[in-house]
């Protein structure tokens, strides 16, 4: 059983920058994937980004959306997942979620691959 605990998100202009954070309440993350899924309005949840913690090198995935934009990144003392976004923009306007998945292997931005959820937080992006 993992939990999840978000926080960060907000509202920002245009080209400005947020930092979500997703608190782990687990005893190691070394078995997991970890990511970044958004929900707008409407629309399908998708997913922005992954990282997978199984491996000592903790390999990165990106949407191409964001791809350059947003960064990923672990604090593995604190059990603490990061996503940093920059050069926002409107359309990445949406609810935030983390999740963890178990012995990933693949489709890491995809919502299948993942059983434990944080709880959400809204982004907003004016123009």
């Amino acid at each position: 059983q993992v939990q999840l605990l978000q926080s960060g998100g907000g509202s920002v202009e245009s080209g400005g920058s947020l930092t979500l954070s997703c608190a782990a309440a687990v005893y190691s993350l070394s078995e997991y994937c970890m990511g970044w899924f958004r929900q707008a309005p409407g629309k399908e949840r998708e997913g922005v980004a992954s990282i997978n913690l199984i491996y000592t090198h903790a390999p990165t995935t990106y949407a191409n959306s964001v791809a350059g934009r947003f960064t990923i990144a672990r604090d593995k003392a604190k059990k603490t997942l990061y996503l940093q976004m920059n050069s926002l923009k409107p359309e990445d306007t949406a609810m935030y979620y983390c999740a963890a998945g178990r012995f990933c292997s693949g489709a890491y931005l995809q919502v299948e691959t993942y059983r434990y959820w944080g709880q959400g937080t809204q982004v907003t992006v004016s123009s």
